[in-house]
């Protein structure tokens, strides 16, 4: 089990971008990784994971495709989401999360979040 802690969400114009991250305090090596989000009145949802350190992220919501990444440095105990051409859409606080890779190749969450970093779209 690690503690997870998100940071560099702020306030954005449209088409502008961010980079969050994620510090673990342990090793995030053995775990596939997540980004979630969960914007006011909406479930929270997946937007992305990495597997493994050895392997490439993985987009999961269409609408981001192409414009955020999901990645690691595990060295650092870190995760990041880098995001471009942010829309207001995009809007939310975004959560970090650990977990696993399911037999039929999907994430499946652990019980082990970050505290959510808030991210705002506006001109």
């Amino acid at each position: 089990q690690v503690q997870l802690v998100e940071s560099g969400g702020g306030l954005v114009q449209p088409g502008g971008s961010l980079r969050l991250s994620c510090a673990a305090s342990g090793m995030i090596s053995i775990y596939a990784m997540g980004w979630y989000r969960q914007a006011p009145g909406k479930e929270r949802v997946l937007v992305a994971y990495n597997p493994s350190q050895t392997r490439g992220g993985v987009i999961q919501i269409d609408s981001v495709k192409g414009r955020f990444t999901i990645s690691r440095d595990s060295a650092k105990n870190t995760v990041y989401l880098h995001m471009d051409n942010l829309k207001p859409e995009d809007a939310a606080v975004y959560y970090c999360n650990a977990g696993r890779i399911d037999v039929d190749g999907t994430y499946k969450p652990f019980d082990m979040w970050g505290q959510g970093t808030q991210v705002t779209v506006s001109s």
